[in-house]
């Protein structure tokens, strides 16, 4: 018992909490984001999301990679969304930071995916 509890007490304390932006949603301009982006995780795997009915602050996505399909519709704020385990960052025209965080199945261990997406033309 003494084990779990040390588990869990060194895995709050490593938690990073970070505050809620204070900031409001304001409308965003829709040719940034919208279109279809891709790039690769370090790993190897590709992905692709598709991005659409960009409206205020609110849109459509659609997400692929590994057999993984995911559509979602988001709330941008701060230049950046989420859905399900994934961030989307903007940090340029046409250029995005994919923040993933993925469940080892053999170990049940965490680890963030990170990797550059690019809007294609």
């Amino acid at each position: 018992m003494a084990d779990v509890m040390s588990i869990l007490s060194s895995a709050y304390k490593s938690a990073s909490v970070s505050a809620p932006s204070k900031t409001k949603y304001v409308a965003v301009d829709p040719a940034l984001y919208q279109g279809s982006w891709s790039g690769t995780y370090p790993d190897g795997k590709k992905f692709s999301l598709s991005i659409s009915q960009v409206n205020g602050f609110r849109a459509q996505i659609r997400y692929q990679s590994s057999g993984t399909s995911q559509y979602q519709q988001v709330l941008i704020k701060d230049n950046s969304f989420r859905f399900g385990n994934t961030k989307f960052t903007l940090t340029n025209v046409g250029k995005a930071q994919i923040k993933n965080v993925v469940t080892d199945p053999a170990t049940g261990s965490t680890y963030l995916d990170t990797a550059q997406a690019t809007l294609d033309t």
